[in-house]
């Protein structure tokens, strides 16, 4: 089978973006796709050969050879069933919904999981045709480990209006996460720039050219070991959360990725981050009404707090 090409000049808005990032969002392709197409040599900028992380400068042309098709099938919405997965609410327009741990949002090149997109179209759910194919309807992610409230459009109104609401931050995310020791002080502001980590492909840091990330937090609970905090971000970072409080030196607790201590983890029995997605409130994308909702934390986070608060072991 012949290979696709494409050639065409950037647009503005992406100019200064790395490679990867900038054709991910132009091709709707992964990064991860994107970045072996340039180890490959498949794409060039005015002829030249680029790498991923290579930014790109005004005025130029780039030329792009696509995957095959097989490289992309993985990214087909699966319907699967998601036990433990709630619909919180639900009308014409958005469905939110309670995801459990384990589940990504939609699929992508490395995971085989479960995930939210296909667990909707399992259960007959109809959702808004907008956005590359295997994450239509998707608005916002959270990351497969980390728990709790997600909304999905249903309709193509409440995809362009929800996805202009997080871009343009009026909607209020609330998060709870339980780090390693008492931060200091116990309420502030984290605004430490995020980008992909230098040595791990799978890992984002704090780094000087990274993208700006502002995560607001309060202590509301000191444990012996640890401490309850509330956060609510005001972007919307990979891994934004784990990487600012590792960086603060209090790892979210379990999360053995960004350097939490494995002693504690198996004691509290986590397998993944202390983390989830307690509330979440916006507009709604068709009445203008201010919508709330709220989430109950699961059952394995539970189970931790009360061993990290001396309850049980």
């Amino acid at each position: 089978m012949t290979r696709e090409h494409r050639s065409f000049p950037v647009p503005d808005g992406l100019v200064g973006q790395r490679v990867d990032a900038a054709l991910s969002r132009m091709l709707g392709l992964s990064r991860t796709v994107v970045a072996q197409l340039a180890d490959d040599g498949d794409i060039t900028i005015d002829g030249r050969p680029v790498q991923k992380g290579d930014r790109i400068s005004p005025s130029v042309t780039l030329d792009v050879t696509l995957p095959d098709p097989e490289r992309t099938s993985g990214l087909e919405v699966v319907e699967q069933p998601v036990p433990g997965m709630d619909i919180v609410y639900d009308d014409e327009h958005i469905v939110v919904v309670d995801k459990p741990v384990g589940v990504a949002a939609h699929p992508a090149v490395g995971w085989s999981g479960p995930t939210v997109v296909g667990a909707l179209a399992a259960a007959g759910y109809r959702i808004s045709t907008s956005g590359a194919a295997e994450r239509q309807g998707i608005v916002h992610r959270l990351d497969a480990g980390t728990s709790g409230l997600m909304v999905v459009a249903k309709s193509e109104i409440a995809y362009s209006r929800m996805k202009r609401a997080f871009k343009e931050r009026t909607v209020e995310k609330v998060y709870h996460t339980v780090v390693q020791g008492h931060p200091e002080p116990t309420r502030g502001t984290i605004d430490a720039p995020i980008g992909r980590h230098p040595k791990s492909e799978f890992k984002f840091a704090v780094i000087q050219d990274g993208k700006r990330s502002v995560t607001h937090y309060e202590v509301v609970e000191m444990l012996p070991s640890a401490s309850l905090v509330t956060v609510h971000l005001e972007t919307g970072r990979t891994h934004q959360i784990r990487v600012h409080f590792s960086a603060m030196r209090h790892p979210c607790v379990g999360d053995l990725m960004y350097g939490a201590d494995p002693v504690l983890a198996r004691r509290t029995n986590l397998t993944r981050q202390w983390l989830h997605a307690v509330e979440l409130s916006f507009e709604h994308p068709a009445s203008g009404e201010w919508f709330s909702v709220a989430s109950k934390y699961p059952s394995d986070l539970d189970h931790a707090l009360s061993v990290l608060r001396g309850e049980y072991e």
